[in-house]
């Protein structure tokens, strides 16, 4: 079946075809969390994006779709809804985490390694692109793939959905998100690039470029 990305909390996991890397995009906990499990189509390495509720439903995607191995857990930010299963899953599976650097205090697990703006993961012999996107959180990070390909893939976490900016609690932030959404992602990137964000449905940055200037009237 072709990719949609549309997923349902007890439905099953949808799968995005890239060059390099597989994703596999499931629905998970009260809150509809998106968790996304890449994976090295070379060589089968793995990386789990948030570790968000329903440990037990990560765990057959990562048996599933990984193989049953797991190379780390990314937490995108720092809101418990995005991180509820972390600690089962490290200590089902004994990965190591990482998290944005000013986020990560606030994560109850330990994080193994913190990440700043341009770090790069590895994922088997594939490079995620760390963007940092304060404003939802101070810590905020959004993962890039496939850098530099005609169609990109960036993983936002609650930093960018269709429509808009994660919430953000005042003025001063909203301003911090949408600064950054706007340099980071929307300067250098092509309106290919598909957004996978932490809750919801997919999008492009070309279909929410024309609504930028109306988020910043609007302030939210």
């Amino acid at each position: 079946m072709p990719y949609t990305g549309d997923v349902q909390v007890g439905g099953p996991p949808d799968v995005l075809e890239l060059e390099t890397l597989t994703v596999t995009k499931v629905a998970v906990g009260p809150m509809d969390n998106n968790a996304y499990l890449l994976r090295c189509r070379r060589t089968g390495g793995t990386l789990l994006v948030d570790g968000a509720a329903e440990a037990e439903t990560l765990l057959a995607v990562v048996g599933s779709a990984g193989g049953g191995r797991l190379d780390g857990v990314l937490t995108t930010h720092r809101h418990h809804d995005h991180w509820s299963a972390l600690a089962h899953l490290v200590q089902a599976t004994g990965a190591p985490t990482w998290a944005g650097e000013a986020d990560a205090p606030a994560i109850d697990v330990p994080t193994t390694t913190l990440l700043r703006h341009g770090d790069v993961v590895r994922v088997g012999q594939c490079d995620a692109h760390v963007v940092a996107l304060p404003g939802h959180t101070p810590g905020s990070v959004a993962l890039v793939l496939e850098r530099g390909s005609a169609a990109p893939v960036v993983l936002t976490g609650d930093a960018l959905f269709p429509g808009g900016v994660g919430r953000t609690r005042s003025p001063e932030d909203f301003t911090s998100a949408l600064d950054a959404v706007e340099r980071e992602l929307f300067g250098p990137l092509p309106d290919a690039t598909r957004v996978l964000p932490g809750h919801g449905r997919d999008t492009t940055l070309g279909a929410e470029r024309p609504a930028l200037e109306e988020w910043r009237a609007r302030g939210w």
